[in-house]
């Protein structure tokens, strides 16, 4: 049971690929909000709506996105938006630079600091 159709896919070809995918594994899907069950002995009417609902969703959510970029960008105009503060004091990705260069496994280091490998990257491209 999935509550809505865009918590379970990103996007309508996901969504589509995902439930039959399951349904011809024997999963049976509902979707609450929309009050849709599917079997994989569905209706083409029942596909319609899956294709219709979940082309709704996927413009929903992408507004959504543009909406929030917009409040991002005018936050940050006004100075209020910052973004994230850095996970590291210039200090540590000194040390974290010195320790790379010196042959330290990017894994180790990124346990050691509390912080993901892509992170890792991230300053040392910096």
């Amino acid at each position: 049971m999935v509550h809505s159709m865009d918590r379970l896919a990103r996007n309508l070809d996901d969504l589509r690929r995902l439930v039959k995918t399951l349904t011809q594994r024997g999963i049976r899907i509902t979707f609450v909000k929309e009050q849709l069950t599917f079997t994989g002995e569905d209706a083409p009417l029942a596909q319609l709506l899956l294709s219709v609902l979940g082309a709704f969703a996927e413009f929903e959510r992408a507004l959504m996105r543009e909406r929030q970029r917009e409040g991002i960008a005018l936050a940050k105009k006004q100075g209020v938006y910052k973004g994230r503060k850095p996970s590291l004091r210039p200090d540590q990705v000194r040390q974290l630079r010195q320790r790379v260069a010196q042959g330290e496994k990017k894994a180790t280091l990124a346990r050691e600091y509390g912080i993901s490998r892509e992170t890792v990257y991230h300053y040392l491209r910096s």
